[in-house]
């Protein structure tokens, strides 16, 4: 058992413990050679068993010797000591987030947003080394008085490549903060950071974590790898920004850097980056065998006739007088009598707009309005108006310029897609908050050329 004034390695004298997890005990100490004070971390606990402590201590040192950043406790040592593996630290006068949570159970959406950017700053740096860090909850967010932010405990860190030293079924990370694939059983990537900082965040914010919190570890993780996230009570930016960290499909997640982005523009007081598009499982091009050819392309015809068809009855005809389709009707038609349109009929239809949700979340979705020329020759401009739902508003649009008179939303073209080409098309896209209504509902849209 270490005791307060062992000296370790002969030079880290134990002054006081300061902190203790599943991972080890944490001391204050002092450098005798270096006449300072630092951290010492005495690893303890290994779930994987087999002794290999020490394994770790070195791994998690020779990984964040590569990353040295203002918002990440930086290693400075690992030795040995009695047989023991310990790890000489950084030592910042703070508290945890977690005891921070404990006393006033949630805190102001600009602290967590600085917070937010401070350590999403770190974790960036960490990804941009090949770092997943795997274990951000709010135990290892240290702050100070004066409102600094930093990432600690990479002891279950990997780097992108590398084989991990815990095993045996173990599930790295704190349950409660775990991305909804690992709660799963699938290996913590970059984008499992993402969603365990929305978490930690959220937790600040809402006072709980995003699914609760229960005693039984296993119903906890079944919850997070089924159950959508419970909806926030607060909503504005950070909100819209934690929306984004907790997609459950870990593809639509930001980037850490854009992650970072996000919570500067937060902080800053300025309108959000919008939404990385990032392509659908169903449009993705597929490698097919030679002999299979045909079939695709007539899979592929096929698709483009009943897309044609839906998008024909929700299409506005240009020109002085818009007109609105009727939303397309879930009841199957009575008449089996197909449509009368013609292929010279659909091309004089003219400008013609499709609305699509392509992510949502607890107060606010993300759209894309795809715009497209039926007519036979090209358009010089076009614009695509609908009505926005009872407390719904847009945050962001890119691809356009919008107005909003009213409930009543104008978007017009920018400058580089104005034009349009016979059969040509172009999107622009949007962000919006829902306050406490539905953002998945189809408005009806009316496009007209310019």
């Amino acid at each position: 058992m270490t005791d307060a004034g062992e000296l370790i390695a002969g030079r880290y004298r134990l002054v006081d413990r300061i902190g203790q997890g599943a991972m080890g005990v944490v001391w204050r100490a002092r450098d005798e050679r270096l006449d300072r004070v630092v951290a010492v971390k005495q690893l303890g606990y290994d779930p994987s068993g087999g002794g290999q402590g020490g394994q770790r201590a070195l791994r998690e040192a020779r990984l964040t010797a590569r990353l040295r950043h203002p918002h990440a406790i930086t290693v400075h040592d690992a030795v040995e000591h009695d047989g023991n593996p310990y790890l000489i630290m950084e030592y910042l006068p703070s508290r945890s987030l977690a005891d921070v949570l404990l006393e006033r159970e949630s805190l102001p959406a600009d602290q967590v947003a600085r917070i937010g950017e401070q350590v999403a700053s770190a974790l960036a740096a960490a990804h941009a080394e090949g770092i997943v860090h795997r274990d951000v909850t709010p135990g290892n967010v240290l702050t100070t008085a004066d409102g600094v932010a930093k990432i600690a405990d990479f002891g279950i860190s990997r780097a992108t490549g590398e084989g991990t030293v815990t095993g045996g079924g173990f599930i790295a990370g704190t349950p409660a903060y775990l991305a909804p694939e690992v709660a799963g059983g699938a290996e913590a990537g970059f984008p499992a950071d993402v969603f365990s900082l929305g978490a930690t965040l959220y937790r600040a914010l809402e006072g709980a974590p995003p699914f609760g919190t229960d005693d039984n570890t296993i119903v906890l993780l079944k919850r997070i790898a089924r159950d959508d996230v419970t909806p926030p009570k607060h909503t504005g930016p950070l909100a819209e920004v934690l929306g984004r960290l907790l997609q459950r499909d870990p593809q639509q997640r930001p980037a850490m850097a854009e992650v970072q982005e996000l919570f500067e523009a937060v902080t800053g007081g300025r309108p959000l980056p919008p939404p990385r598009v990032v392509p659908q499982v169903g449009t993705r091009l597929l490698r097919v065998r030679k002999p299979r050819r045909r079939l695709v392309l007539a899979c592929a015809a096929g698709a483009l006739l009943l897309a044609l068809g839906v998008l024909i009855g929700t299409v506005l005809v240009p020109g002085s007088t818009p007109v609105v389709a009727a939303p397309p009707s879930t009841t199957p038609p009575v008449s089996s009598t197909p449509p009368t349109t013609s292929s010279s009929a659909l091309a004089d239809l003219g400008c013609a707009a499709s609305y699509r949700v392509t992510n949502s979340w607890p107060g606010g979705y993300q759209v894309e309005v795809t715009v497209r020329n039926d007519r036979t020759a090209g358009l010089l401009g076009w614009r695509v108006r609908w009505t926005l739902p009872a407390g719904h508003h847009i945050t962001g649009l890119w691809n356009g310029t919008f107005t909003v008179d009213g409930s009543t939303v104008t978007v017009d073209n920018a400058d580089w897609n104005a034009k349009l080409d016979a059969n040509g098309s172009t999107s622009f896209g949007l962000t919006a908050l829902t306050g406490q209504g539905n953002g998945t509902a189809r408005p009806e849209l009316t496009c007209r050329t310019l």
